[in-house]
């Protein structure tokens, strides 16, 4: 019984340096604190292992959802890869996510463009930062948010664009018609979930109150009150108004195969219409989810937690963290140029 305890005491030490050492990542990371109007943004700084700068400088800006300043350490091995080219990433918690003040769902799209110009600015004050290369790395929602801190600040360097929407209404409308088809739904609740969506849709049009929502709908389907206000706050959101400020700004717009959230082909579509010439590259990952995550990994829970705990840079889709390098060699290239 004793040598059994050992055994076991002895490969739970070993698995945990295992997944220490495998979360170990080449960086240098740094606490930081920006100011944002009259609050504070609690953020990191991942500068690479070696070097005084200046730095060029990625910027994160968030998808959906309340996300801390390293994504539950989602962005690490993405910084990691980014230092590998010499770049330093700064990233920040959402108001209300990890202790900072304020809420998420209180913010207009706008409003985080205001946010990220602040970052920004700060950014910029610093010995180590390079204030004339710094670019933006944004996800999903950050669709509606890039091009929007692009028209406020004319020295963006460049874009990385990961998974981003184009139009609310009908990425909505994709996402709904997507995992119905994902789960196997019948076409009876296809058409009730339908209906349940262009209800709310009609409630947005003339603001109305949650209260009315749910006497509307039923059952309210994980709508809370505070999301409903984010919702009748952003819905009207189109990134084709904003895009065309990215013109003459290097993007590398990033598309997953297997994405239920944006539909990829739209969003393509809308990128090389409003953003034509050779400052657009495209990326396509056929084998991976709306992440950038291994498809096969995200849909078995069991394999996504054990790849996060013991291969965490094995979960991106292949390619995905070397290609963003690259495009950032290109800029530099390109600038150097200049």
């Amino acid at each position: 019984m004793l040598a059994t305890l050992v055994v076991l005491v002895v490969l739970a030490a070993g698995l945990g340096g295992l997944v220490l050492w495998r979360h170990s990542y080449d960086l240098r990371e740094e606490a930081v604190t920006v100011r944002h109007g009259d609050r504070t943004l609690e953020g990191v700084l991942a500068l690479p292992p070696q070097g005084k700068g200046p730095h060029p400088l990625v910027v994160f800006v968030h998808g959906d959802g309340p996300i801390d300043a390293t994504h539950d350490t989602f962005y690490r091995p993405i910084w990691e890869s980014l230092a590998r080219a010499g770049y330093a990433s700064l990233s920040w918690n959402k108001p209300g996510v990890g202790g900072a003040p304020g809420d998420w769902l209180d913010q207009t799209m706008g409003d985080r463009a205001d946010e990220a110009a602040d970052a920004i600015a700060w950014a910029r004050r610093r010995p180590d930062i390079d204030g004339s290369r710094v670019g933006l790395w944004g996800a999903s929602q950050a669709g509606w948010v890039l091009p929007k801190i692009v028209a406020r600040d004319g020295g963006i360097r460049f874009v990385i664009a990961v998974s981003p929407a184009v139009n609310w209404h009908r990425q909505g409308r994709y996402n709904l018609l997507a995992e119905l088809r994902r789960d196997g739904a019948s076409e009876t609740e296809a058409a009730a979930a339908l209906r349940r969506r262009e209800a709310g849709l009609e409630l947005l049009e003339r603001s109305a109150s949650y209260e009315e929502y749910v006497r509307a709908v039923g059952d309210a389907h994980g709508m809370t009150a505070a999301r409903w206000r984010f919702v009748s706050r952003n819905h009207t959101a189109d990134a084709t108004a904003d895009l065309p400020a990215l013109r003459g700004v290097p993007v590398l717009l990033v598309l997953a195969g297997h994405d239920v959230n944006v539909d990829v082909a739209e969003t393509e579509s809308a990128y090389r219409r409003l953003l034509p010439g050779p400052e657009l590259r495209v990326a396509h990952y056929p084998d991976a989810a709306h992440s950038l995550v291994e498809y096969h990994v995200e849909k078995s829970p069991a394999r996504l937690t054990l790849t996060a705990l013991f291969a965490p840079r094995a979960l991106f889709a292949e390619g995905f963290l070397a290609d963003q390098r690259d495009f950032l060699a290109l800029v530099d290239a390109e600038g150097a140029k200049r």
